[in-house]
């Protein structure tokens, strides 16, 4: 009996520091990419009391706006801006390039997967939720 494929994946967690100077944070999402498949995926939440209670006066809006942002550069089309001709692995590495912002991105891990959306879902339920 065969064994089911498997691909290498790279992840990452994104981050929301409210305060970057206190280094502080909450994970808020998950990025997924596997270049075998070309999949790349986001999921996100933002935990409004967790935030707050990093930065009381935290701009929540702003920060569901960019964490939005983000989805729709993963999704790609029209949504993603500047970035929607650019490939899978292109809009990945360009999502968890470091940067000193109230969003960033961790480090990445890899893996290996049958299911790229599965593995997404449960990193994100795993890591933020």
């Amino acid at each position: 009996m065969a064994e089911p494929t498997r691909d290498d994946y790279e992840y990452a967690v994104i981050r929301a520091v409210p305060r970057v100077e206190r280094g502080e944070f909450i994970n808020v999402g998950v990025l997924l990419y596997c270049r075998q498949s070309g999949y790349l995926g986001a999921r996100t939440h933002l935990d409004q009391g967790r935030l707050l209670s990093l930065d009381p006066v935290a701009d929540v809006h702003a920060l569901r706006r960019a964490l939005h942002g983000v989805e729709a550069v993963c999704a790609g089309g029209g949504a993603a801006g500047p970035a929607a001709g650019d490939s899978p692995g292109q809009r990945f590495r360009w999502l968890t390039a470091p940067r000193s912002a109230v969003l960033q991105p961790g480090p990445v891990h890899t893996g290996l997967t049958g299911d790229p959306e599965a593995e997404l879902r449960h990193l994100f339920e795993q890591l933020v939720l």
